[in-house]
């Protein structure tokens, strides 16, 4: 991406004159505690894992980031349906020696969404011997919670405003947490315990340049995404990222075989040596979390505006200087570079 690009994103999105209401339609007041969570990041990803392998990135990058003591991965909730799709966050939860870390399963979400990377199969790969190839911590994935159990259960434990949530798939769990009721780990609404819990959401979503556009993970399933975008506490932040962002960083598939040269039981670069991985896949999903655990300073955002969903998927920001919203900016072409470089060297590192 050049400067250009990157100005003409922010003119677009500042002098955008629908006029829309903001991303939540409860009538609280917006207010904040004053009391600020001080530690590493409390992180939970949502993600559609078992199509594009952003999301295998995304997730390497957590466990980096953990090992340095640089955030704590809470929990995992897969939103895309599909014991396979679970069994795939399992394998890479005990490859990266991070078994304890629980996944929630979506069992009432999107009916067959579009597969653009095929990689579900990965957990029953074996080696020459017939021995598996990667171990897992679950012998029973139909025991694992539904996802929106599992966020209740990890948010209740978690001090107030301080859990950070990744969303880089769809809002179906999101949703159904937002329209869950109390339960035997908080009688708060779901929405109540978002509001107490959640210091901000990361979420990757949205076209919001030259002319907005259908977005992949709320189109798939519009109703979610409404439910979400109509129920999220409008005091909670939200960081959009979007398309444009990630769309100067791509990972191409012969740069992800060298850098993992150094092994071949590795489950991304199975998924790269077994699956057509030549999509032209880019880098959407780590930058949601390469901002919620390095911070703000290594983005450009908009100023803080309001973002709303229309029926066909597009999202439309706003500005507003009491919104709960921020958009990702685009940056140059030295910009896509360094997040690229962080995003190799998880893979480089063994």
């Amino acid at each position: 991406m050049n400067r250009v690009l990157s100005w003409t994103f922010v003119a677009v999105i500042t002098l955008c004159a629908f006029i829309l209401t903001g991303c939540s339609t409860d009538n609280e007041e917006n207010t904040v505690d004053t009391q600020e969570y001080t530690g590493v990041p409390l992180i939970i990803l949502d993600t559609d894992i078992g199509s594009s392998t952003d999301d295998l990135f995304t997730l390497e990058l957590l466990y980096d980031y953990q090992q340095q003591g640089r955030c704590k991965l809470l929990g995992v909730v897969v939103d895309r349906e599909g014991e396979d799709c679970a069994a795939c966050a399992d394998v890479m939860n005990m490859y990266f020696h991070h078994g304890e870390v629980p996944i929630g399963l979506e069992r009432d979400g999107i009916k067959n969404p579009t597969v653009w990377i095929d990689y579900k199969a990965l957990p029953t790969y074996t080696k020459a011997d017939g021995t598996p190839m990667f171990a897992h911590s679950i012998d029973d994935y139909s025991a694992l919670p539904d996802g929106w159990q599992l966020y209740r259960r990890l948010l209740a434990a978690q001090p107030d405003h301080s859990v950070s949530i990744c969303s880089i798939g769809f809002t179906s769990c999101l949703a159904q947490l937002l329209e869950s009721a109390g339960d035997a780990y908080s009688p708060l609404s779901g929405v109540e315990l978002v509001r107490r819990k959640v210091k901000c959401l990361y979420i990757q979503g949205g076209s919001y340049g030259l002319s907005p556009e259908p977005d992949y993970n709320f189109l798939q399933g519009i109703g979610f995404a409404k439910t979400f975008f109509r129920l999220w506490p409008s005091n909670v932040d939200i960081i959009f990222s979007p398309m444009e962002t990630g769309n100067g960083i791509e990972y191409l598939p012969e740069q992800v075989i060298s850098d993992v040269s150094w092994t071949d039981y590795h489950p991304v670069k199975q998924v790269y040596m077994t699956c057509n991985c030549n999509t032209g896949q880019k880098m959407w999903d780590p930058l949601t979390v390469i901002n919620a655990v390095e911070g703000d300073g290594l983005f450009s955002l908009t100023e803080r505006g309001n973002v709303v969903l229309n029926d066909d998927g597009a999202a439309y920001f706003t500005l507003s200087a009491t919104g709960n919203s921020r958009v990702q900016i685009p940056g140059d072409d030295a910009w896509c570079s360094a997040m690229l470089e962080k995003i190799r060297n998880v893979n480089k590192v063994h």
